[in-house]
């Protein structure tokens, strides 16, 4: 069983903001959900499932055309919404507004985009969080469980919402989104406060690839 099927609904942070540019989208899984997260023209984030409704194809194989996302196989394409509004293969055709993506309900804050799981939950409202950069996304070979008995040793402190810790190092403020990706896997998307140095960021970069190699080893222990 997953931690979704556990709860009703909660937010999940799927990618870091900075990480996914205006026109363009990605696959990601949390949970054991595929999803594609892209950017529309206006800037706008969306999450939807990974799956286009003719074929199967993932959404996050195709492309960004302004405000709207098409599926690399045929070339449907599908609007802001997640409707289908366009099947080459048949341009004089109405499309029926059936056809449709699945979407997650989506927000960005805290220098991440953020999907409320499961598939369809009725979008609730989202705490706000300071405006934070981020410095890496880490992908980690261990549990959920894993990854934060390691923060706690090393002094972590949840943060305003779930599936975030907090963590001083060396006098830097770091909010770390925890993402469970299965039950042996997980990404870590790491932000600092927008006035962090540069220096300071490259070091986060060296550290975040110990605490992989430290986490990884406990799994294998345990």
């Amino acid at each position: 069983m997953t931690r979704t099927e556990e709860v009703l609904s909660q937010w999940v942070p799927i990618a870091l903001s900075n990480m996914i540019e205006t026109g363009t989208s990605a696959g990601v899984v949390a949970d054991g959900a595929e999803i594609v997260v892209w950017r529309d023209a206006s800037g706008v984030a969306h999450a939807w499932e990974d799956r286009c409704p003719h074929r199967g194809m993932k959404m996050s194989f195709g492309f960004v055309r302004g405000d709207h996302i098409t599926c690399l196989y045929h070339g449907w394409e599908y609007d802001q919404s997640g409707t289908c509004q366009y099947i080459p293969a048949h341009p004089e055709v109405e499309v029926p507004k059936s056809i449709c993506v699945a979407r997650y309900g989506v927000a960005e804050a805290g220098g991440m985009i953020w999907a409320q799981l499961p598939l369809g939950s009725n979008e609730g409202a989202f705490a706000g969080l300071p405006a934070m950069d981020g410095v890496k996304s880490v992908y980690i070979d261990a549990s959920v469980a894993t990854v934060l008995g390691a923060f706690r040793k090393l002094g972590c402190v949840d943060g305003a919402v779930a599936n975030i810790v907090v963590l001083d190092l060396d006098g830097t403020v770091m909010a770390i989104g925890i993402q469970p990706i299965s039950n042996a896997k997980c990404a870590l998307h790491i932000t600092v406060p927008e006035s962090c140095a540069g220096d300071v960021r490259e070091s986060i970069l060296d550290w975040s690839e110990e605490l992989r190699r430290s986490v990884e080893r406990l799994e294998v222990v345990a």
